[in-house]
């Protein structure tokens, strides 16, 4: 599967401020540069991450560096399902919908996805289809409805409140972050 690498202006999406998203978000946001474009960073990171998948030895794709860890095909297919997740979010958020939203087990999602049983190109032809999504959602969204928020519930029962210009940081840093894991342990 071939993906066209987008060719348009992305909007500028200012970088939140840390009362926009959870503590505990911290560390993605570390990971993204201050100057950078969210959206093309969302962009070229997708590419940069297939490249790098795609340079692996097939056996590394179905490792465990530990017991109870996740292997490479299943944080690729962790990262479309968190991807999917937070750009709902960022969706209701953006049009105003006040309706709590609740955490999700990712272990659980991992263990369900099958994600070792599939090809990497079946993964990747995914992984790309939700990232042209995430994209035009965030490049097309209101102004004014960067700064909305809403409310949510995490799995432990902790209240979040996330911006949905926070929303798309948090998919960016969480990729970035699964990448410095796949560099450092596979």
């Amino acid at each position: 599967m071939q993906e066209n690498r987008l060719t348009i202006q992305f909007r500028k999406i200012n970088r939140p401020q840390k009362e926009e998203y959870p503590a505990y978000s911290q560390h993605y946001f570390d990971l993204i540069k201050t100057d950078t474009d969210i959206l093309q960073e969302l962009h070229d990171n997708f590419f940069k991450l297939k490249e790098l998948i795609y340079s692996l030895p097939e056996d590394k794709l179905t490792y465990r560096y530990a017991e109870g860890k996740w292997t490479i095909k299943e944080i690729l297919v962790h990262n479309i399902d968190d991807e999917r997740i937070f750009a709902y979010r960022a969706l209701r958020n953006a049009r105003n919908d006040s309706t709590p939203v609740h955490g999700f087990e990712q272990d659980d999602y991992a263990t369900y996805s099958n994600a070792n049983e599939r090809s990497l190109d079946n993964i990747f032809e995914e992984y790309w289809s939700v990232r042209l999504s995430t994209l035009l959602l965030f490049q097309n969204l209101p102004e004014e409805s960067l700064m909305r928020s809403g409310s949510g519930v995490d799995i432990d029962g902790t209240a979040l409140k996330r911006t949905v210009r926070a929303l798309a940081y948090h998919i960016a840093g969480h990729e970035l972050n699964h990448t410095k894991v796949i560099k450092e342990k596979y």
